[in-house]
């Protein structure tokens, strides 16, 4: 059985690392959460394939995984999971010989047995009494919010609100960055880590956060899912992520250590000061902070910031000539109308993407779409509930019926339903500049008949009628109340007129 391919996601993140970061196969391994051997053969596979870094803008992940795996090529081979090993062996009578025999039998392509110990014990050696880290030179910036949370005063209402306390240090040099934030959000995490690179006046290769949600999705010993926005801030840096493993202090004893400084020296000392904002109170943090960093370290002979100046700062990358921008991530499926839901608002994409999934990259200003790695729409972003956004481009030639639905075929089955449904659908599809436009609106009337029967969405479309309110909502909550079981006033005349733009299904039989 051929391993299971990466994500072409991951593929790319392999090669920024690999190219533009030079680390090391194994520091690479850790920060994808891979194994070593998976990514020297996707290095391999690479360089045999001609694939050359920066990628190409052109070359989307199909393309990319078709250059890696010409003609059904079979992917790296599996490795075992020496964790899982690790607790089998414990077991009576439980051999390495015995599990590899059970590894080859679901694997049979796999490793040869000495191979496969070889790779448990390489595991096993890692498992010896940890020695003291040696951190290089511009190597790690550890990251973590602080387990005390000081609190600032609203001064209109005397109410205390409690606020984060976020702390960054460099390996080499123990040089401290301390800031307030209004919270763990990945908003405030991510502008924490914007001005911390900032103040650094450069970046180190690595960023070790904890296992926080806003950093890491998915916690995992062995395979941690890292936050697509924390991973586009890695790239825009220059930078790689490897978090520390859960419930590990070992992994991060630069910032254990350095948030109890923290603590003690600024948090404690401002104990008894009342703050009214985030500013005066990082005002106050930053001047404490400098003191820290300043204060000679008697073990070391040196201050924080005479070895950051000595050690870290020479060998901090460069800051990009841009400052990130706060991104967020959302996998939306395209409706049959084309467009994809973001915030309650509508954008468009290309039609033959419709039933498709895509992701969507937000910023403040922008939706950017894209499918299979390639961008394939971009909007300028709009706020408000059923608000549009509609590109020409993405529409079918002259507005012809796609596979499914077409205007005729949803009045014929609003006629089916009763007259009162099918005046409320040709309402709709009227009341937009293109009939596909209701095509959304429609389908939610079709679902609530379903849901509710065909009699219940006649009345209550009856009732929207006389309220001259032809919209799914308004029926919606006419249901969901139950209005719909209320007889109506007929003597109340129904608000719409008669008019030349209320079409039968006959006028779309042409699409």
């Amino acid at each position: 059985m051929a391993a299971l391919r990466l994500p072409m996601r991951r593929l790319r993140e392999i090669l920024r690392l690999k190219n533009d970061c030079g680390l090391s196969h194994r520091a690479i391994a850790s920060a994808c959460g891979v194994g070593a051997g998976t990514v020297s053969e996707y290095l391999r596979r690479s360089r045999q394939a001609g694939i050359v870094w920066p990628l190409p803008e052109n070359l989307d992940d199909a393309a990319l995984e078709a250059r890696l795996f010409p003609c059904g090529a079979p992917g790296p081979r599996p490795l075992p999971d020496p964790a899982f090993l690790h607790q089998e062996l414990k077991r009576p009578g439980v051999t390495l010989q015995l599990l590899w025999l059970e590894y080859a039998g679901v694997h049979p392509d796999g490793y040869r047995y000495s191979q496969f110990c070889e790779h448990y014990r390489r595991f096993a050696r890692t498992l010896a009494p940890t020695m003291r880290q040696v951190h290089r030179a511009g190597e790690k910036a550890f990251v973590d919010f602080s387990g005390k949370r000081p609190e600032i005063v609203d001064r209109r209402t005397g109410e205390a609100k409690s606020v984060e306390l976020f702390v960054g240090v460099l390996g080499a040099s123990s040089y401290l960055y301390a800031e307030v934030t209004e919270d763990q959000s990945l908003a405030s995490f991510i502008g924490a880590h914007v001005r911390m690179l900032e103040d650094f006046g450069g970046c180190p290769e690595l960023l070790v956060p904890d296992n926080l949600k806003a950093g890491v999705t998915h916690a995992c010993r062995y395979e941690p899912e890292i936050n697509r926005t924390y991973e586009d801030l890695a790239r825009h840096y220059g930078a790689a992520v490897l978090p520390a493993r859960a419930y590990r202090p070992r992994d991060k004893p630069k910032v254990e250590a350095n948030v109890l400084v923290a603590q003690r020296w600024i948090l404690a000392r401002l104990r008894h000061r009342t703050f009214f904002s985030l500013a005066e109170m990082n005002a106050a943090v930053q001047e404490l902070r400098r003191e820290i960093n300043d204060r000679l370290m008697k073990h070391l002979g040196a201050s924080r910031r005479e070895l950051f100046e000595r050690l870290d700062r020479p060998a901090l990358k460069p800051l990009p000539p841009t400052r990130f921008e706060m991104a967020t991530w959302k996998e939306c499926g395209v409706n049959i109308d084309y467009h994809i839901d973001v915030d309650h608002a509508l954008y468009s994409v290309p039609y033959q993407l419709i039933h498709q999934r895509v992701e969507a990259r937000l910023t403040a200003t922008t939706v950017e779409v894209f499918f299979k790695g390639r961008r394939v729409a971009s909007h300028a972003r709009i706020f408000g509930r059923g608000r549009c956004s509609t590109l020409p481009e993405h529409m079918p030639s002259a507005h012809r019926a796609h596979a499914e639905w077409t205007p005729s075929r949803i009045i014929a089955w609003a006629e089916k339903t009763g007259p009162a449904t099918a005046r409320v659908v040709q309402v709709i599809l009227n009341s937009r500049p293109h009939p596909e436009q209701g095509y959304r609106a429609c389908l939610g009337l079709l679902r609530l008949g379903q849901a509710r029967g065909a009699d219940r969405l006649e009345a209550a479309c009856l009732r929207a009628e006389h309220l001259g309110a032809y919209s799914y909502r308004t029926v919606k909550n006419i249901l969901a109340a139950g209005l719909d079981r209320v007889p109506l006033d007929e003597s109340a005349p129904s608000p719409l007129p008669a008019h030349a733009n209320i079409r039968g299904a006959a006028y779309y039989q042409g699409d």
